[in-house]
């Protein structure tokens, strides 16, 4: 029989082929080693960046965080998986210069560098924007649910637990009242024997006090539901019901959809999250001047003021505040004048300032008419019998000139799905990052910053020729690597 043949395993070669041969001039491996062999992991606040004389040497922080970008590149995401790579692929034991570290070891980076970690996405950042390929005019914030590694069976909300309580107390009483039955009936009539109740009791009472526990720490941390597996997830509404996750947060350049800026929350909804991207994305692009376009879900008075005071221009889809009540007038049809300082409502008259109040911690100002007792359509704008009342928020005139300017870019509004579910539908449908594997807040927030790192790459890759990616940064590169490998040469 005549097939090609491969090489005898056993034929020792006088001069070995050299690793560097097995990896082509375009693959990715390449671009890893050389973005993180530029950054100077030291600045960055990495973990055993800096080494002692003494002890034990520890693994240079950059090899882990090489390995780390590589496993997410290839949705390997695990510690034991990741280790286990560096035995078996040709690339990562490329990459990692046949270093072995074991899965504790790669676990603890992870762990231990969730900043340093953050840091190099700014980095990468910069990158980009010498590259070119950062527009840095349009940004769009958007929110999604990952799920967390919680049973929904061990999230409990302050009814459940209440109802459980009071299911196992009828439980033990039931236990109780068969235990006494069970003194009085001959020993062949009993269906338990005394040490099996007195055992399932001891396990419900176990329980019960576990509940009350829970209970307590509800109270004391103002929650309104307890996750036991993960503490820091939350049930959440999402497009398939109900389900333990958290709320990630991203923010995306219009140019190229890199993401600029990103967070994780626990928090259910983005009311309060407009700010907080907005600050990140200003910190990430060096005080750049953008425009920010998110969905109604961000319309928040405070978030939208303290953007408008750092010079960001925000376009937000106004929500629909008009009555649930069918036939009912809305806030909406109040007009404001700004020169009277007065409302004008559908009757035509007019809404007078009546007093300032502090409410959800904001200042209102209300408005209020002495017309509403005789008017007409009253029994169509308010069921109260002092008449209608409107609050006006103090910074309203911010709102205002937002909502002006969100109905003359409309189009920028419609585009924003365009520009921010990019990242998403390529997370969660190509990369397969929907869900979290690490647990509590702090970790969750380092593993979703080491997948958009990995996402920002694979997405720069695609963008840019792989030559000028290169040529960008290969002069430190080389130089790094001759004073790094001079000692072996």
């Amino acid at each position: 029989m005549r097939y090609i043949e491969g090489e005898d395993r056993y034929q020792k070669t006088f001069f070995p082929e050299s690793l560097d041969d097995y990896i082509t001039e375009n693959n990715p491996v390449r671009f890893i080693d050389a973005f993180i062999e530029n950054l100077d992991l030291r600045d960055l606040g990495f973990v055993h960046s800096e080494t002692k004389d003494t002890g034990r040497k520890p693994y240079n922080p950059g090899d882990i965080l090489k390995l780390y970008i590589y496993g997410y590149l290839n949705r390997v995401r695990t510690s034991r998986s990741l280790e286990k790579l560096t035995h078996q692929n040709i690339e990562v034991i490329w990459l990692m210069r046949k270093l072995k570290p074991d899965f504790k070891t790669i676990a603890d980076f992870r762990r231990d560098n969730g900043k340093a970690i953050k840091q190099v996405l700014k980095k990468f950042t910069i990158l980009c924007r010498q590259l070119g390929v950062l527009g840095s005019e349009i940004i769009a914030v958007d929110g999604s649910k990952f799920k967390a590694q919680n049973s929904e069976q061990r999230n409990y909300s302050k009814n459940q637990l209440e109802y459980m309580l009071k299911k196992a107390e009828d439980k033990v009483n039931e236990y109780l009242e068969q235990l006494k039955s069970n003194d009085l009936q001959e020993p062949e009539v009993t269906r338990m024997s005394a040490e099996e109740l007195e055992s399932k009791i001891k396990l419900i009472k176990e329980r019960t006090k576990q509940y009350k526990e829970h209970l307590l720490e509800m109270e004391q941390s103002g929650d309104k539901q307890i996750s036991i597996s993960d503490p820091d997830s939350r049930k959440m509404r999402t497009r398939n019901g109900k389900q333990i996750s958290y709320n990630v947060q991203i923010a995306v350049d219009e140019k190229n959809k890199l993401i600029i800026a990103n967070d994780v929350t626990n928090e259910g909804n983005d009311l309060n999250q407009l700010h907080n991207m907005a600050l990140q994305t200003q910190e990430s692009l060096s005080d750049k001047k953008f425009d920010l376009v998110a969905d109604k879900g961000y319309y928040n008075l405070e978030d939208i003021k303290k953007c408008q005071d750092l010079g960001i221009d925000c376009y937000i889809a106004k929500p629909d505040y008009r009555s649930r009540r069918k036939g009912m007038f809305s806030s909406e049809e109040f007009i404001y004048d700004e020169s009277k300082d007065c409302y004008t409502c559908p009757a035509g008259n007019e809404l007078e300032y009546r007093t300032t109040v502090f409410s959800d911690k904001k200042w209102f100002d209300f408005y209020k008419s002495k017309a509403c007792k005789t008017c007409s359509l009253k029994h169509k704008c308010t069921t109260s019998k002092d008449g209608r009342r409107i609050a006006r928020w103090i910074h309203q005139d911010i709102l205002d000139k937002l909502d002006k300017n969100a109905e003359y870019k409309k189009h920028l509004i419609n585009k924003r799905k365009a520009i921010v579910e990019h990242p998403f539908g390529t997370l969660k449908r190509s990369m397969g990052y929907d869900y979290f594997l690490c647990k509590g807040l702090k970790n969750v927030k380092t593993e979703f910053s080491l997948t958009v790192l990995a996402y920002n790459i694979k997405r720069l890759l695609n963008i840019i020729d792989f030559k000028r990616l290169m040529s960008n940064i290969s002069t430190n590169y080389i130089n790094l690597l001759i004073k790094k490998y001079s000692t072996c040469i």
